[in-house]
């Protein structure tokens, strides 16, 4: 058997498939020696080289948990090295890439991410080709009938081809998400923790296609209007029910998930809200919470493409996001989900 059969052979054992559209990103992290004031010099100690982003942290996580199905990547990408890098870490990841367009206008998009322990990230994006993306370069009808299930979209609030609203009312996104749906593909989504004064209006024309919205805390906050945290900081829960009751009502058709660092939401149309809370973690083992959210999300669609039970999804994603934290970039310290279910038998 030749290597394409062969290759072709394993797909076809594959059963279904997660295809996740958006946001991909070349992270240069920076570890400095201190944060300078204008003029002065800071060294850099260290490195890192990361493929971020909301579609392709979330891919990548579930090729680290050991999806078995088919994984796909849908977006726009420079023709250029950086764009390289992005195709080869997701293709040796065992990632489709056919669906990520080399644009030849644009660079792709990149993130300069400092980095002074103990301290909070200070990140310079250049949107590149991300900017570029509108609903005309991607397929959902070609992933549907390659067998692929779910349709990840993310991170709305960073693709502007996508936000923008357009005269006749609708988005880029609302489009994109709603030709997914046609073509029998369950759409899932995320945004970004933008303070984009539109926030909750362009997110807002999106909902009626969204099957599963999974978002933090904030973004439920920005997307209804609700508060739901105070000025100390601490969680609001009523407000966090409130606001989940708002997303329903705006149009999210099977589940709006919420989830902060303390806790899990997750709504579904005439249920009793499903609340499950997380453990704590070490500070001294927090290495990075860059990608704790995006790891959570690819816990989610795969539980959803497995039809798991609620709470069993919520555990595993609570401890998807937890691994995370001990990670440099983004995508490092996921665990296959073998470990990620073992963990959770010995806490119950």
């Amino acid at each position: 058997m030749q290597a394409g059969e062969e290759a072709h052979s394993r797909d076809s054992q594959k059963h279904g498939g997660i295809v996740c559209a958006g946001n991909f990103i070349v992270d240069r992290v920076h570890t400095l020696s201190y944060w300078p004031e204008q003029g002065n010099l800071a060294y850099i100690l260290h490195q890192d080289l990361g493929v971020g982003g909301g579609a392709a942290n979330v891919v990548t996580d579930l090729a680290s948990l050991g999806f078995s199905g088919k994984l796909a990547a849908a977006g726009c990408i420079g023709a250029d090295q950086d764009g390289e890098i992005v195709k080869t870490r997701l293709a040796n990841a065992g990632i489709d890439v056919g669906g990520l367009l080399a644009l030849a206008d644009q660079v792709t998009a990149h993130t300069h991410v400092m980095n002074v322990p103990g301290q909070n990230r200070t990140f310079f994006y250049h949107g590149g080709a991300n900017d570029a993306l509108t609903d005309a370069h991607i397929s959902p009808p070609t992933f549907a009938k390659a067998g692929y299930r779910l349709f990840y979209l993310g991170y709305l609030m960073l693709l502007p081809g996508l936000d923008r609203i357009d005269p006749d009312g609708r988005s880029g996104a609302s489009r994109l998400l709603e030709a997914a749906q046609r073509a029998g593909l369950t759409t899932c989504v995320d945004f970004v923790s933008s303070e984009d004064p539109e926030f909750a209006a362009k997110v807002g024309v999106a909902l009626p296609f969204c099957d599963f919205l999974i978002i933090n805390e904030m973004e439920a906050g920005r997307a209804t209007g609700v508060i739901v945290r105070d000025a100390k900081g601490n969680l609001i829960e009523p407000g966090l029910f409130e606001a989940g009751e708002r997303l329903l009502a705006a149009g999210v058709t099977k589940g709006a998930v919420i989830h902060a660092p303390e806790i899990c939401f997750w709504f579904a149309p005439g249920a009793s809200p499903i609340v499950t809370r997380s453990r704590p973690v070490d500070p001294n083992d927090i290495v990075s919470t860059v990608g704790a959210g995006d790891a959570f999300c690819a816990a989610v669609l795969y539980g959803l493409h497995e039809n798991w039970p609620v709470e069993r999804i919520c555990a595993v994603a609570h401890g998807a996001a937890a691994q995370c934290l001990a990670g440099a970039t983004a995508t490092d310290g996921i665990p296959n989900m073998t470990v990620l279910l073992e963990d959770m038998q010995e806490l119950t």
